[in-house]
């Protein structure tokens, strides 16, 4: 019975993972189909005729090394400056005491509640009238927006931290700026290393501030350069599916590398010692 019972819930898992992972497969094998069978009867069959990569090739014509460059530079330059002020936050709010630190943690996490489409227009208009649009200035916004839930995460980390080993830095003397550098941000980095992974993802998926704030050739990211790979009375598939692929294998790449230090970074501020 209880070898039946495991028997099921391997193939529960399996078809549960299959479920998830079909969507990306079938992107990927529609993307070394010719262009002519990807319409019709040929979009229904898992296989072309042959294997293409003309759609891979065309995309140095299609901006979307373009739009990578413009992602790895926004993506990096917002999840280390993010990642830089929540640590400093988080230990305030979770360490130090000062009035009004219950207010000020209820104004930080009130930030994220706003959907993301009634923002838009204001930061438009802002940057507008600043004259930044079309540049890497959007990482400011971005920052607005994953600080919130970095500091989140990072407050149960630092919480999870014993004050002794705190206190025992003091009384050899440290500073609280040492103590927070030489004590606490080691122990802390599982925590740190999950909120910049998650700020990174995140940045590098999103669509709608890019779009908005970086109408420019130039200076699409990724999502938003695929989105441009379209005719005036067509859609280029091959050339969207390639790019597709070619945009998450980044990501993919960081979860599957840094996957133990992430489940680490999420369970170990989760648990109490």
């Amino acid at each position: 019975m209880k070898k039946n019972t495991k028997t099921l819930f391997y193939l529960a898992i399996f078809l549960y993972l299959f479920i998830i992972i079909f969507p990306f497969i079938w992107v990927f094998l529609t993307s070394l189909k010719p262009e002519a069978e990807i319409w019709g009867a040929g979009a229904l069959k898992p296989f072309g005729s042959k294997m293409t990569f003309e759609h891979y090739q065309s995309l140095y014509r299609g901006g979307i090394l373009t739009g990578l460059k413009n992602s790895l530079i926004i993506a990096t330059i917002t999840t280390t400056y993010v990642t830089i002020i929540a640590s400093f936050a988080a230990y305030a709010i979770a360490r130090l005491k000062f009035r009004g630190k219950t207010l000020l943690m209820v104004l930080i996490l009130s930030t994220s509640m706003f959907p993301q489409m009634i923002v838009v227009g204001p930061i438009y208009q802002k940057f507008v009238e600043l004259g930044l649009t079309n540049s890497y200035y959007i990482t400011l916004p971005y920052s607005m927006i994953s600080l919130p839930i970095s500091v989140f995460i990072l407050i149960n980390h630092f919480s999870q931290i014993p004050k002794e080993m705190e206190e025992s830095a003091r009384i050899d003397g440290a500073s609280k700026l040492r103590t927070f550098f030489s004590v606490i941000l080691p122990l802390a980095l599982p925590g740190i290393f999950t909120a910049a992974i998650m700020t990174f993802i995140g940045v590098w998926n999103e669509f709608l501030l890019s779009l908005t704030l970086n109408p420019d050739a130039a200076w699409r990211t990724a999502p938003v350069a695929i989105s441009f790979l379209r005719g005036q009375f067509t859609v280029y598939w091959g050339q969207v599916t390639a790019a597709t692929v070619v945009v998450t294998i980044p990501t993919l790449l960081i979860v599957l590398l840094f996957q133990r230090q992430i489940i680490s970074g999420i369970t170990s501020g989760a648990l109490k010692e």
